[in-house]
């Protein structure tokens, strides 16, 4: 089950306290909710959690905050930047796709779930992570004795001291939460269905004035070679304007970013090897040819 509720509703992810404002923090948080802005928000009811999907645009730019919340009333969130979120969604698609594959579980496996044959954690039966500026996302298909499920936990690099967890700076302890594989498409749609109403014109996915001033980008497009596909997406970040190359399988995903500077080079030595390739493979051709002809003309001597 889905709910769309527009910025004026309650969502229920962020607001599950009173609104009172006990413990003199009622200025700071009055201040929090003029400075973001909720734009809207989904519900997902799966089996029994509730997961929530808000997208929010502070001064920074739009993102979006999912929030599961168990049976208990427990809350887990983690934060996407519109264009991790839009990343977010294709890994999805590569879980969802590996998923379908899997067989069902037969009763040794289940027994098995939470340890391996050494004794030791059992393995992911996929995992993906993605690192993005100061964040780290891990995402593993898992099972225990409830089910399939996907685990996405996400840590958070707060500058200085960078995996020391000293008191200023270093990795922060994530935050996790856990997706029934029953509900991975629905999810995935939930998200493609915010990041394509509200990140269509947003700054931080098609470069706007901050990157480069550039008010649009070339749309994405993808090729097929074989059983693999192609993905080339143009983005920009602070650093400026880039390519994503991502060669996609069923079984793996591996990306490459090229700065704009340099595509003319990598676009230079494409032709170039082209060009010689096709120099190479009429060489063969021809030599191939060669040899018939030697070939018939020997066996007609003979004759």
């Amino acid at each position: 089950m889905v709910e769309l509720k527009m910025a004026d509703g309650d969502s229920g992810s962020e607001r599950g306290g009173s609104s009172g404002g006990g413990g003199g923090g009622g200025f700071q948080h009055f201040q929090r909710d003029q400075e973001t802005q909720e734009l809207a928000s989904k519900r997902l009811d799966i089996q029994n959690k509730r997961f929530y999907l808000d997208v929010k645009q502070n001064s920074k730019g739009r993102f979006i905050k999912i929030a599961e919340v168990g049976a208990g009333g427990s809350k887990s969130r983690l934060t996407l930047s519109l264009s991790v979120a839009a990343e977010f969604r294709d890994y999805l698609g590569d879980f969802i796709e590996h998923y379908a594959q899997l067989g069902p579980s037969s009763p040794e496996q289940i027994a098995q779930a939470s340890v391996g044959e050494d004794g030791g954690p059992r393995r992911a039966l996929k995992s993906e992570f993605l690192v993005r500026e100061n964040r780290k996302y891990y995402l593993d298909l898992k099972e225990n004795q409830r089910g399939r499920f996907l685990r996405i936990r996400q840590t958070v690099n707060r500058g200085p001291g960078f995996g020391v967890g000293g008191p200023v700076g270093g990795m922060l302890a994530g935050q996790t939460i856990a997706l029934p594989a029953q509900g991975l498409i629905e999810f995935r749609d939930a998200l493609a269905k915010l990041i394509d109403d509200y990140g269509g014109d947003d700054e931080e996915l098609a470069g706007g004035m901050a990157a480069g001033g550039y008010s649009e980008l070339p749309e994405g497009t993808s090729i097929m070679v074989d059983s693999k596909r192609f993905f080339f997406d143009v983005g920009s970040n602070k650093y400026g304007v880039f390519l994503r190359v991502s060669e996609v399988k069923p079984s793996y995903r591996n990306s490459i970013t090229i700065p704009f500077k340099a595509w003319g080079k990598f676009g230079g030595a494409f032709s170039r090897y082209a060009e010689e390739m096709k120099e190479i493979q009429e060489r063969q051709r021809d030599k191939m040819y060669e040899r018939r002809e030697e070939s018939e003309g020997d066996e007609a001597e003979d004759d």
